[in-house]
């Protein structure tokens, strides 16, 4: 008998973004704007100075300062991941153990339960009430009643758009002393219930960063874990040594130094959400067209719709790609071009 794949890697199909090209991509929740010329010369200048022949610094330390300074933390507390995605794996297979319980959310982040799985964590699921809102006594009860060595969940949510305040998150971290909270913050630059400035007030406390979303750059797969010392000594010693390349770092470090910068196209991607909800609010008020529109604290708005399919079928014939769940549609705000024209062939789909 040949080599057979072991049964959790047997039935893996390999991740299956939209493919093909669109006008407007509104389908994955990236920043709308590419940086300016100015700065990707900046960065080139920067790049041409690299000694590609030597290993990267293994703990990205310049973009670790510019992202602690962004925030006003201190570098001790944060570690450089390849992407959140990098340290998600590496939190899921280092923190825990071989059958140890592990509570997510429905709905929110796959990727998730998808490296619980993978590394042989038993994935518990509490289910969000109906409006999709989570109840803090019953995931903390739902925690327990599991005996959960860890939970994780985003707050902002995606896919859903909508968020827990501090308190609530508190109360959650407070009462689950014993269990691993893990907190992906990839959405809270554009809102204002970070727990970020209290990390080191707890032992059971990893907070997510992502450089994929406000700070613009998806292209480079870069993200932060914040956490206690102890956290952040385990985590250092337990990713890749050499884990962010030498070019990402002098992207990153350069992009996140522009205060300025980040935070005016943080402002425009605000205010532009919540005009495109705004005009899928009228919409339905016109048309009665959806079940529920449901205001955000992101930089996408979330639909509940029992004609998701038909109406993203044809935003792609239009070429418009957005973002389809089972019963759902997640738009992500874009240039106000690019809004005003979803924002019609939506209309034009509804008048027909």
């Amino acid at each position: 008998m040949g080599y057979r794949l072991n049964k959790k890697l047997s039935d893996l199909v390999p991740y299956d973004p939209i493919m093909g090209s669109y006008r407007i991509r509104l389908d994955a929740n990236e920043s709308c704007f590419d940086l300016s010329d100015e700065m990707k010369e900046r960065i080139t200048e920067r790049i041409r100075k690299v000694d590609f022949n030597r290993y990267p610094d293994c703990l990205a330390s310049e973009p670790v300062r510019a992202f602690a300074d962004l925030y006003s933390l201190s570098p001790d507390i944060v570690t450089a991941g390849n992407g959140s995605d990098e340290l998600i794996s590496i939190i899921t297979s280092c923190f825990f153990e071989s059958g140890d319980t592990l509570v997510t959310v429905s709905n929110d982040f796959s990727m998730y339960g998808f490296y619980a799985q993978l590394y042989e964590l038993e994935v518990k699921t509490y289910q969000k009430e109906e409006d999709l809102t989570i109840s803090p006594e019953k995931l903390i009860e739902f925690c327990r009643a599991n005996n959960a060595k860890g939970l994780v969940f985003s707050n902002p949510c995606n896919p859903t758009s909508l968020g827990l305040c501090r308190e609530d998150v508190r109360k959650i971290i407070e009462s689950l002393d014993s269990c691993l909270v893990i907190l992906d913050e990839a959405y809270m630059d554009f809102w204002d219930q970070s727990l970020l400035d209290e990390v080191t007030n707890y032992d059971n406390l990893i907070i997510l960063k992502t450089c994929s979303k406000a700070i613009g750059l998806a292209a480079v797969r870069f993200g932060f874990a914040v956490a206690n010392k102890t956290i952040t000594t385990a985590l250092r010693a337990a990713k890749s040594p050499y884990n962010s390349d030498s070019v990402a770092q002098v992207i990153v470090s350069e992009v996140l130094s522009q205060k300025e910068y980040l935070a005016e196209k943080r402002d425009i991607i605000v205010s532009e959400t919540g005009k495109l909800y705004s005009s899928i609010v009228s919409l339905n008020e016109k048309y009665n067209c959806f079940e529920k529109v449901y205001e955000p604290c992101t930089n996408f708005v979330f639909i509940k719709t029992g004609e998701y399919q038909a109406i993203y079928e044809y935003l792609l014939e239009n070429s418009i790609a957005i973002r389809k769940f089972n019963g759902f549609l997640r738009i992500t705000a874009g240039t106000p071009d690019e809004n005003a024209e979803v924002t019609e062939t939506l209309e034009r789909y509804f008048k027909k």
